[in-house]
């Protein structure tokens, strides 16, 4: 950041604990004199079907994916809403909220949630000027699915409209988007980035590699 000519202030959170939360924002603000833009993008990838999951991988997903998301958007519109001047809250869902996906309910039920916790803070958060957005990524390659999954292409991929996985800059790009002036008039939504995956009808079984 220093040699593009930006601040940053690295902060390591544990998003499942209020407190810590609550820690970031005040240092952002420390650091930077004021929050206006909050991303919960924190997440990890708990999966396991119905009849397998775990108690504690499912709790653990929903602490991680769900409980981090409602901290970081209730500590930034608190912040936001002292200093008066409007703000914008992203969240990170996932297609997984939009289509069923087989083997991942504990990691399903936690983005979907976030979907719906985007939609009710839009609506409470809008007579403060705070806008409220979520990106809903589909199979995207980073090193986190990479290990997961391994790097070989899916070979269903191919068969999306846009014919391959997404990358970070996909998803970046439509944060970005959303988190400027642009998008002034655009709150409450989960805005799909997955290169049409929700469009192939019948074939979210096919798609593990979430």
């Amino acid at each position: 950041m220093r040699e593009r000519g930006r601040r940053a202030a690295v902060v390591p959170t544990d998003v499942r604990e209020a407190a810590e939360v609550e820690r970031l924002v005040e240092a952002a603000v420390a650091a930077l004199g004021r929050l206006d833009i909050m991303v919960n993008n924190a997440g990890i990838g708990g999966g396991g079907s119905l009849l397998e999951a775990s108690e504690e991988v499912f709790e653990e997903t929903l602490a991680v994916n769900l409980r981090g998301p409602f901290l970081g958007v209730q500590a930034a519109a608190r912040q936001m809403v002292r200093q008066g001047k409007g703000g914008v809250i992203l969240s990170t869902s996932s297609v997984a909220a939009e289509r069923p996906i087989p083997g991942t309910v504990p990691y399903s039920a936690a983005k979907a949630g976030v979907s719906m916790l985007t939609r009710v803070a839009a609506w409470e958060l809008g007579k403060h000027g705070i806008r409220v957005n979520a990106l809903a990524p589909g199979s995207i390659r980073t090193p986190l699915t990479e290990r997961l999954y391994g790097a070989d292409p899916d070979p269903w991929l191919e068969r999306l409209p846009l014919g391959r996985a997404g990358t970070p800059e996909d998803v970046a790009d439509a944060a970005v988007f959303l988190a400027g002036d642009d998008a002034r008039y655009i709150t409450g939504q989960v805005v799909v980035v997955d290169g049409g995956w929700v469009l192939v009808n019948g074939k979210a079984g096919m798609m593990g590699k979430i």
